[in-house]
């Protein structure tokens, strides 16, 4: 089971499927709310019933409005100073985006300097790479249109096989 699924702002009526689905969340999984661009959006996401946010960028508003109520908040990040802003600002997590710019080596480079450094690449994890930026140090990946895209009933077997990667991978 994935434990975590985000609903991405730019998603039509984002904040009505966030508090549908804000309900039918089983125990031990998590809902959120991702392209969360200020505070405002931040305080909506947190009041459908979001657990966590995720955003494109470091702003500190975001943190602190997301910590307000308690969730748990991934600002985006592409440079370490950025990096080490979004975690003096507060972040529980790191979301390395876009990861495309980066790879796993510069991960694992990076790691050795910030071991520490909470890591989350999105933006271009495939089924295929996932499992390779968890054994370059990173703590999760987020994955959208490589999950999702394609044929929604074979959406089940691309979970999956992801879950099954990934369990390999550790």
């Amino acid at each position: 089971m994935l434990r975590a699924v985000e609903v991405s702002l730019v998603t039509p009526d984002a904040l009505r499927v966030i508090e549908e689905l804000a309900s039918e969340t089983p125990a031990g999984a998590y809902l959120g709310a991702g392209t969360v661009l200020n505070a405002q959006q931040a305080r909506e996401c947190a009041d459908a019933g979001a657990a966590f946010l995720v955003a494109p960028t470091v702003r500190a508003d975001v943190i602190e409005m997301g910590h307000d109520p308690g969730l748990a908040v991934l600002p985006g990040a592409c440079t370490p100073t950025e990096m080490m802003a979004a975690l003096d600002a507060g972040a529980d997590l790191v979301k390395l985006f876009p990861a495309t710019q980066w790879s796993t080596a510069s991960v694992r480079d990076l790691r050795a300097s910030l071991p520490a450094l909470p890591l989350v690449p999105t933006g271009g994890v495939t089924l295929e790479t996932a499992p390779e930026w968890l054994r370059a140090g990173s703590v999760a990946v987020g994955m959208g249109g490589a999950l999702t895209a394609g044929r929604p009933e074979e959406l089940a077997s691309r979970v999956t096989s992801l879950l099954v990667r990934l369990r390999d991978a550790a």
